[in-house]
């Protein structure tokens, strides 16, 4: 090989950007007569020594740009039924009872690395005024600098997920299913996790 020949550098096209996460329904049931519970456990509110009904779960995550960097300090809203499919709001006419353990609201910050973090219970599937049935979920409201997302997160293996209107009307809807499963680093023995990323228009 000639020692004055010219190496040749490959270049890479950039990453394809990331999808974002699909939009959904705010819903009727924001909370209107609860302030939001600045600690990450749903299941066991700061005003409260005993722990929610139900199944806990753990849901952890990253908020992204399309580009994949990390949006830090992103305010996040989240709002859920109780295990029996019951919101602690005026309007719901569910006649589930209310867990006196669970306001179902509480608001995060992300981290500098874009990481929330929150322990909560599986919220119950409930009747919709229409007579539809809607799966177990829990509402997302994300502001970064720049942007906001309104979500849900669903669980895989529900039933109402093939037939729920809103879940199916998101152009790609398995972006918001999530599986739960064990993690070893749970100090609860019953507890399930789930991770779910967020991906934003802009930061």
């Amino acid at each position: 090989m000639n020692q004055h020949s010219t190496k040749i550098r490959i270049v890479h096209p950039p990453a394809r950007p990331l999808a974002i996460t699909p939009p959904q329904i705010l819903g009727p049931f924001y909370p209107v007569c609860e302030r939001p519970d600045l600690a990450a456990d749903l299941a066991r509110p700061s005003d409260s020594g005993a722990e929610a009904q139900g199944q806990l779960i753990h849901v952890r995550g990253r908020v992204l740009d399309r580009l994949g960097k990390p949006v830090s300090h992103a305010r996040i809203d989240i709002w859920q039924a109780n295990a029996g499919g019951k919101y602690r709001h005026p309007s719901d006419t569910n006649p589930a009872p209310l867990d006196p353990n669970f306001k179902g609201f509480a608001r995060l910050t992300t981290d500098a690395t874009g990481h929330y973090s929150f322990r909560t219970i599986k919220p119950g599937r409930y009747p919709t005024a229409e007579g539809d049935m809607r799966p177990p979920h829990i509402h997302f409201d994300v502001e970064g600098q720049f942007d906001r997302l309104v979500t849900q997160l669903y669980f895989a293996g529900e039933a109402e997920n093939q037939t729920d209107r809103w879940l199916n009307a998101a152009p790609h809807p398995e972006r918001l299913i999530v599986t739960l499963q064990e993690f070893p680093s749970y100090p609860e023995t019953r507890a399930l996790g789930a991770n779910f990323d967020i991906v934003l228009a802009t930061g």
